[in-house]
């Protein structure tokens, strides 16, 4: 194993390496959601970090390839469905690359928010943000985002996370 800090022979970290670590830091799953042109957007994540409390931030991290990118950065609004454990299926499905978008969301039973944007029933909480700063990062865009609303879900149930590249439920 590599010590902390070594790379590659080049000094370069070992992509394949990077990704297995990271499968060990365990996060909770999200379904990010916008609209665009009047069409529904969604894209199942684990990078949704809070970001300040004054004024109240958010980030995600969205693949500048993916159709979510452009159709968040053309809306400007978006949402964040928290989800909970038996709702498995429904981060699964909107991870399928390829999947097409018009009715992605009739398997989703949702909400409108305010904003517009889907917000999954039964979620532990759901939030709508407008985007405030995008960053480059790589092959990636880091998309701030200012909450706008915020809401728990109903009872508390176990939380979907992923770990290891598998789904989990976390008490």
């Amino acid at each position: 194993m590599t010590s902390p800090g070594e790379g590659s022979a080049e000094g370069v970290v070992d992509v394949d390496a990077y990704r297995h670590v990271m499968g060990r830091v365990a996060k909770g799953v999200c379904v990010l959601t916008t609209t665009s042109a009047g069409q529904d957007h969604a894209l199942t994540a684990d990078s949704v970090t809070s970001v300040s409390l004054d004024p109240v931030l958010l980030l995600i991290c969205v693949e500048t390839d993916a159709r979510f990118h452009d159709a968040v950065l053309e809306s400007g609004t978006f949402g964040v469905s928290v989800l909970a454990a038996e709702q498995r299926r429904l981060a699964a499905w909107f991870a399928t690359p390829g999947r097409p978008l018009p009715g992605q969301m009739d398997r989703a039973p949702h909400t409108r928010g305010p904003s517009g944007v889907a917000l999954l029933d039964g979620a532990l909480a759901a939030l709508e943000c407008v985007v405030r700063d995008v960053h480059p990062a790589g092959d990636h865009s880091i998309i701030v985002g200012e909450v706008a609303a915020a809401r728990l879900g109903g009872d508390p149930h176990a939380a979907l996370v992923h770990f290891r590249g598998q789904y989990s439920a976390l008490p």
